[in-house]
C-alpha cells in the first residue's frame, strides 16, 4: 500500500508498458466511459481539475491538512489533537478498513473532519478498467455512507496517480480528485522532528499537505503534528478541512 514513492515508481513503469502515460493522461485503454455502466452510475459531473493547492482566504493565513489510508488505531490520537488545537483536517480513507473501525470513523466526522474517498484497497488506478475504479470508488462510498455519514465529495487518487481516463470515473461519480501541494513522506518514518520540520518551514498560505494516519505505524505522524499545531499557530495559521470536501 505504501511507500509512495517506491511504488508509484513501480506502478508509472508498469502503466507505460500496458500502454498508459500519467502524465499526458493519454491512453490505449478503449474501455470508455460511455460502455461502462458502473462507471456512469453518476450524481453529478465535475470538470474542475485536480486540486493541488486549497483556497486562500481574503484574511488570515489556512493550511489544509489532509491525512490518508485510515481509519486506523491512530486515527483517535491525530483527532484528539486537532480538536485540542481547535483544528481541522480533511480525511481520505480505504473503504475496505472501515468495517473494523466503524466508530472511529463516525468520531472523526463528528469532531468536523470531512471524511472522503481513497478508493477501496489503494490500487494504482490508471492500470485498472473504468469499471474496475469506478468499483473501487462505489463500494467505498457505500461504506461510508452506510455509517450515517454523507456521501464523499472528494476522492485522493493513490499515490496521487491519475490519468484523464481514469479521473474521468472519479468526475462521472461527482467527485474532486485532491492531490497535495506538500508531502511529508511521514510514511518513510524519517522521524517526528524531520516530519514536522517540513511542514513547519514548508507550509504557505493554501497550502495541501499530505499526512498519513493508516498503512503502518503512524506514532511518528502523531508527535509532529502536535510541534506542526502548535508552532504554526504561533505564526497566525489556522487548520481547515478543504471546503469543497463537505
Amino acid at each position: 500500500m505504501l511507500p509512495h514513492t517506491r511504488w508509484f515508481a513501480l506502478g508509472l513503469a508498469l502503466t507505460a508498458m500496458s500502454g498508459l502515460v500519467f502524465s499526458s493522461g493519454t491512453t490505449a485503454d478503449a474501455n470508455s466511459p460511455a460502455s461502462d455502466p458502473l462507471a456512469i452510475k453518476t450524481a453529478a459531473v465535475v470538470t474542475a481539475p485536480a486540486l493541488y493547492k486549497g483556497p486562500k482566504p481574503s484574511s488570515g493565513k489556512v493550511i489544509y491538512l489532509t491525512f490518508d489510508d485510515g481509519p486506523s488505531k491512530y486515527t483517535p490520537a491525530i483527532v484528539k489533537l486537532l480538536r485540542d488545537y481547535h483544528a481541522h483536517a480533511t480525511f481520505f480513507v480505504i473503504g475496505s478498513q472501515i468495517r473494523t473501525r466503524e466508530g472511529t470513523l463516525k468520531a472523526t466526522a463528528s469532531a468536523g473532519n470531512p471524511i472522503n474517498n481513497h478508493t477501496w484497497n489503494h490500487p494504482v488506478l490508471p492500470r485498472l478498467t473504468n469499471t474496475g475504479i469506478s468499483s473501487q470508488f462505489v463500494r467505498t462510498n457505500r461504506a461510508i455512507r452506510a455509517q450515517g455519514l454523507p456521501q464523499p465529495k472528494c476522492d485522493r487518487p493513490p499515490y496521487g496517480s491519475y490519468t484523464q481516463r481514469s479521473k474521468g470515473v472519479s468526475d462521472r461519480l461527482g467527485m474532486r480528485t485532491i492531490i497535495w501541494s506538500l508531502d511529508t513522506n511521514d510514511w518513510r518514518k524519517p522521524g517526528a522532528a524531520v516530519i514536522a520540520r517540513r511542514v513547519n518551514y514548508g507550509a504557505r498560505n493554501g497550502t495541501i499537505v499530505l499526512m498519513h494516519d493508516g498503512g503502518g505505524n503512524r506514532s511518528q505522524t502523531v508527535a509532529a503534528l502536535r510541534s506542526i499545531l502548535r508552532t504554526l499557530g504561533h505564526q497566525g495559521y489556522t487548520f481547515s478541512a478543504l471546503p469543497m470536501c463537505f
